[in-house]
């Protein structure tokens, strides 16, 4: 594998050396393509879209963020920012690599998760746009405009995790095969008519089988934690080093975001509420946006069980704010047609 991560880690230097105006737009992409963006960005803009493209997406994508987690755990994926330095290569070579405020993840490298959950949860939405351009048009570029875009955008994400020293190449093509597999077999069975119960058992699955997995890789010996040290011990600025990039933030919020499908379902649409005019669709996409981005900028705890706490009951929040509260709010503030009801 060193001779793998030697070239990945000269291709990396290569893409560094572009010019200046592509680091802008390297972390840019990696940002948007961050993981959380899923719940809190495609899955609001795809539910009120379509309500099962919506509900497909977020269950493809904490599916994929949870196999993303337990695959990092067995596949002990290193990651550039520290392994140019634990292998002296970087002295060795004189190598002129920078790092930046999103490589220092703590996670272990492969598969990518980025472009994992990104592949992954956005089939479902690629592929309904793909229907929907078909109905309309007889065009073959039109046909294959959303799978067009949906390859360029994993290409662009692939890169930028490889500009900023997060992965390897290898780690993002793993991340990509993987991802679009996931989302081609998950994608056609969105948990439309689940119940409760389901979605309160899935969270369930999904926490306490991870936290038993956790103890028994460390009960075997297995040093769960190396990538932690590792990434504190080479990142350059150590304000870079977040809490939201540890395996268990990503498990308490795929753990949050099943419980509030699980509350959305509790609380089910009237029939016909669920048909929403095009302007009250965009209207309730704002407004979803709007909300979620508020309720996540909210002051967080310093105390690390209350900041997982807090986390699992925010993304819990946001399906049965996307998928209740809002449906019902709509017809009250926008009539069809887009006009505001009188006061």
């Amino acid at each position: 594998m060193n001779t793998v991560h030697t070239l990945g880690i000269l291709f990396a230097e290569e893409l560094q050396t572009w010019p200046p105006w592509l680091e802008k737009f390297w972390i840019s992409v990696t940002s948007l393509a961050d993981p959380k963006c899923v719940f809190t960005v495609c899955f609001p803009l795809a539910y009120f879209l379509d309500r099962k493209v919506g509900l497909s997406v977020l269950w493809t994508g904490l599916v994929a963020e949870w196999l993303n987690v337990v695959l990092k755990w067995f596949l002990f994926g290193e990651r550039p920012f520290w392994w140019v330095h634990e292998t002296g290569l970087a002295s060795e070579k004189l190598l002129m690599l920078r790092q930046f405020p999103v490589s220092c993840e703590t996670g272990p490298g492969s598969p990518s998760g980025h472009c994992m959950i990104t592949a992954a949860a956005l089939w479902p939405l690629v592929t309904a746009l793909t229907e929907r351009a078909s109905r309309h048009s007889k065009s073959l570029l039109v046909n294959l405009t959303p799978f067009l875009t949906y390859t360029l955008l994993l290409l662009a994400v692939g890169l930028s995790r490889i500009f900023v020293l997060a992965h390897f190449p290898h780690q993002v093509v793993a991340g990509i095969v993987t991802g679009t597999a996931l989302g081609w077999g998950l994608g056609p069975h969105p948990p439309v008519a689940r119940t409760p119960g389901f979605f309160a058992a899935a969270a369930l699955t999904l926490l306490l089988g991870s936290l038993a997995l956790h103890n028994l890789l460390i009960a075997a010996g297995v040093d769960i934690d190396w990538s932690i040290r590792l990434a504190t011990k080479w990142c350059s600025n150590p304000a870079w080093l977040r809490l939201d990039t540890q395996p268990f933030a990503s498990l308490f919020r795929v753990t949050g975001s099943a419980l509030g499908l699980g509350l959305a379902a509790a609380f089910p649409l009237p029939p016909g509420q669920e048909r929403l005019d095009p302007r009250q669709r965009v209207a309730g996409a704002v407004l979803a946006l709007v909300a979620i981005q508020g309720l996540h900028r909210l002051p967080q705890p310093a105390n690390v069980s209350l900041w997982y706490g807090t986390r699992l009951l925010m993304y819990a929040a946001t399906p049965w704010l996307v998928a209740s509260l809002l449906p019902r709010l709509i017809p009250a503030l926008v009539r069809p047609g887009g006009s505001p009801h009188d006061e």
